[in-house]
């Protein structure tokens, strides 16, 4: 048994409460059980309970055994003066405050029903990959909804923290907050965070200025990047590095180093190379490029404003000095939507914030519009006959998985508190 089960029984008042009595033998009415906030301290605040004749206001703590209160030393910290029930399953000692006065203990066990323990022990049982697996399809569809969309915002939520923190260190420029989360995830997975130092070491000032000139953005990425770095017998590359070398003392910026971009297992539409000329070409084709976006509102007028290709030179290469067949580099749709899931949204949510504006209904629509992302932990979720079938709801169950099912909050989970209803 863990806490998280005596927090959703005293969440939802389910034990008997209608004779409850505490170790001491006092009389204990429930007005309000408090709020239940997951913060530093007490379980629950603000909770307002008779004990005997007297009614108190403040909060309550809840533990497995009342002995717990001085394994987590609580008995030192000031948090916890103002606990006014103790509530556990088992009591075990008899519990003080600094002052010497006893806080009055509720012993949980004796007041719930066998059913409940049961169901608890039923959906908790061993796992082979989340604990409700088996019950899963069982959960009501109305549920399971409502469910989806607040783990939707939760997972924006978390998204934006870092949007918010590099509004910071830019001085609020959207502009170039957008530049590193787009070049974060035109690195994908593998060199997404050399790509997002890439483009965090370059001003955004300078991207504006040298817009006009696509040679001059690209020059300043793949040097930054280290792939200038080495002797190459290719026009193309010693132009690069002529106009990478210039721009640095132009801009008096310093040579960087970064770790180096990976080549090894993508496709190689997936090159670093390929990439990176993409996002240069992106902001020599688009200026003002995150008005644009926070405008976006339809999939296809994302998919049209990502029609981007490699400059002319990558039509027949992939890497400097290796000739390839030629071929036109486009932005595929599948990476767009991608783009869409991982900085289209979180940008538009996140500036949606900063202004107070409610964008909930366009922001799921669009995504409502947007293929379900394909990964382990989806095909997971499917086999158990929870379905993602847009990218709305695959966000929503990468956060169910993620946040609630492998850290074993089922009792937090809308789904799991309905099927403890319900087995």
């Amino acid at each position: 048994m863990k806490e998280d089960f005596l927090h959703y029984l005293w969440k939802f008042k389910k034990f008997d409460c209608l004779d409850l009595k505490t170790t001491n033998n006092e009389d204990v009415i429930i007005t309000q059980v408090g709020q239940y906030l997951e913060l530093a301290g007490p379980d629950f605040f603000n909770a307002q309970i008779t004990i005997g004749t007297q009614k108190w206001a403040g909060n309550v703590e809840i533990h497995l055994k009342s002995s717990d209160w001085y394994v987590h030393h609580h008995e030192r910290d000031a948090g916890y003066e103002n606990v006014i029930l103790h509530v556990v399953w088992e009591h075990d000692t008899e519990i003080f405050r600094k002052d010497n006065t006893e806080i009055p203990v509720l012993e949980l066990k004796q007041y719930v029903d066998q059913d409940t323990v049961t169901n608890y022990q039923s959906l908790m049982a061993p796992k082979s990959w989340i604990y409700c697996e088996k019950q899963l399809k069982e959960a009501d569809l109305f549920t399971v909804k409502n469910w989806q969309e607040r783990l939707f915002f939760e997972r924006l939520e978390r998204k934006s923290k870092p949007i918010f923190s590099l509004l910071n260190q830019t001085n609020n420029d959207w502009e170039a907050v957008l530049f590193a989360l787009l070049a974060k995830n035109f690195g994908l997975n593998t060199n997404g965070d050399v790509f997002f130092q890439i483009a965090n070491s370059i001003p955004f000032s300078i991207i504006r200025k040298e817009s006009s000139e696509v040679e001059n953005i690209e020059a300043l990425l793949f040097g930054n990047s280290g792939l200038l770095d080495v002797e190459k017998e290719d026009n193309y590359f010693k132009d690069l590095k002529i106009r990478y070398f210039y721009l640095l003392h132009k801009y008096q910026l310093e040579k960087v180093h970064i770790a180096p971009v990976q080549f090894f297992k993508h496709r190689p539409d997936n090159f670093p190379t390929i990439r990176l000329s993409q996002l240069a070409n992106l902001y020599h084709l688009h200026r003002n490029l995150f008005s644009i976006i926070i405008g976006l509102k339809t999939v296809e007028s994302c998919y049209e404003l990502f029609q981007v290709p490699s400059s002319d030179y990558w039509l027949d290469h992939y890497q400097f000095d290796k000739l390839s067949p030629n071929k036109k580099k486009m932005l595929s749709r599948s990476f767009v939507d991608l783009l869409i899931i991982n900085t289209i949204v979180p940008v538009q949510f996140a500036y949606a914030k900063t202004l107070g504006t409610e964008i909930s209904e366009s922001i799921i629509d669009l995504l409502m519009d947007v293929k379900p992302e394909k990964n382990a932990i989806i095909d997971k979720f499917n086999s158990f006959g929870l379905k993602g079938v847009n990218a709305f709801e695959t966000q929503s169950l990468l956060q169910l998985k993620n946040e609630y099912c492998a850290k074993g909050r089922c009792l937090d989970c809308a789904i799991g508190v309905l099927l403890m209803r319900e087995l």
